[in-house]
């Protein structure tokens, strides 16, 4: 059975800096499309960044790009969200989310196989 555990969420001020973290268990992703979403208070669950482990290939949403850096460990079969500069506006919900196939459907959150099961982020301005 596959599992994703997120943890590194919490409060912090704006301007500073979170890590999240997915440990995944079940099977390896080291070759597959790890990645992160996120779901606002109102808002839908929208993609933050993903990592392509075959090419090591690395997509960020606009709103995240040169803030947020998303990064992988093979070896610990686990994926990071390095979070900088963090705004009111990153507060929300954070998903781990994995899919096996890649199809080039980076962004759609419907491709992904495995989810996590969220870790709140709150950032206070």
């Amino acid at each position: 059975q596959v599992q994703l555990v997120e943890s590194g969420g919490g409060l912090v001020q704006a301007g500073g800096s979170l890590r999240l973290s997915c440990a995944a268990s079940g099977r390896t992703f080291s070759t597959s499309v790890m990645g992160w979403f996120r779901r606002a208070p109102g808002r839908e669950r929208e993609f933050v960044a993903a990592v392509y482990g075959r090419f090591d290939s690395t997509y960020y949403a606009d709103s995240v790009k040169d803030r947020f850096t998303i990064s992988r460990d093979n070896a610990r079969n686990t994926w990071s969200l390095q979070m900088n500069s963090l705004k009111s506006e990153d507060t929300a919900v954070y998903y781990c989310a994995a899919k096996t196939l890649y199809n080039g459907r980076i962004f759609d959150r419907s491709t992904y196989d495995y989810w996590g099961q969220g870790t709140q982020v709150t950032v206070a301005s």
